[in-house]
């Protein structure tokens, strides 16, 4: 068995959000890139997100609201095929900011994203992402296209599997620390409280966050506990 199929088998027995998040870290070291990440609408409109940018990036576009002028988002939704950022359009002073910060962020300058689409307007978006110059990148799609093609239609399969079955929020298992982090975050507490509360150190409490933040698909902290409060995870 290569490579190739191996990979595949493990995602196809991934049993929830988690197990994505993990599929996305795996692919990552892997090619030794910077970042893989698969972000999902459902049929429902409810997004989910696996991949590997920091929290802090996460939390910056979603409190920017960058969704609504981000070139990838714009252009990827036009298209059918596979896109190399270099095709989309940079031209706007805002995409050009919006691109430094992502930069800064550690998004590197690099990406190769794929669109799909799914059944009742579901709408994913699967991208390799790294920091390199316009040859090497050329290089590793030539090299990659093929198994990225494969691989992101595998993840989009099991995404709509978890839909169908009801899974996508289902009630992934958090640890006890897991659920008290969420729980005092939820009753509104700072995390420099909820640290206090617990005992341990706020680098530690990022730790538990990031955790249950990927078990349930959210795209940031404030996502993390209005799903774990929904679908009652955690009760306050």
């Amino acid at each position: 068995m290569n490579k190739l199929e191996e990979y595949l088998e493990r995602l196809q027995q991934a049993e929830d959000l988690s197990d994505l998040q993990s599929a996305t870290e795996t692919l990552r070291d892997h090619h030794s890139i910077s970042h893989i990440v698969y972000h999902w609408v459902n049929s429902a409109g409810e997004r989910f997100g696996a991949g590997t940018y920091s929290s802090d990036w996460v939390d910056r576009y979603l409190e920017m609201d960058y969704l609504r002028m981000d070139p990838v988002i714009f252009g990827c939704f036009k298209r059918f095929h596979p896109v190399n950022w270099k095709q989309l359009d940079w031209s706007s002073k805002a995409a050009r900011a919006f691109f430094q910060e992502a930069v800064e962020y550690g998004v590197g300058n690099q990406g190769y994203t794929i669109p799909m689409r799914g059944p009742n307007g579901q709408f994913a978006l699967f991208t390799a992402n790294n920091d390199c110059d316009d040859g090497a990148w050329e290089g590793f799609i030539q090299e990659n296209a093929r198994e990225l093609m494969i691989i992101s239609h595998e993840f989009n399969k099991k995404a709509l599997d978890f839909e169908n079955a009801r899974e996508a929020p289902a009630t992934p298992s958090l640890s006890p620390r897991e659920l008290s982090a969420m729980t005092y975050l939820a009753k509104g507490f700072s995390r420099a409280q909820t640290a206090d509360e617990l005992s341990i150190s706020e680098h530690t409490l990022r730790v538990y966050i990031e955790a249950a933040r990927h078990k349930l698909g959210a795209l940031n902290t404030t996502h993390a506990v209005a799903r774990a409060l929904s679908s009652g995870i955690i009760v306050v």
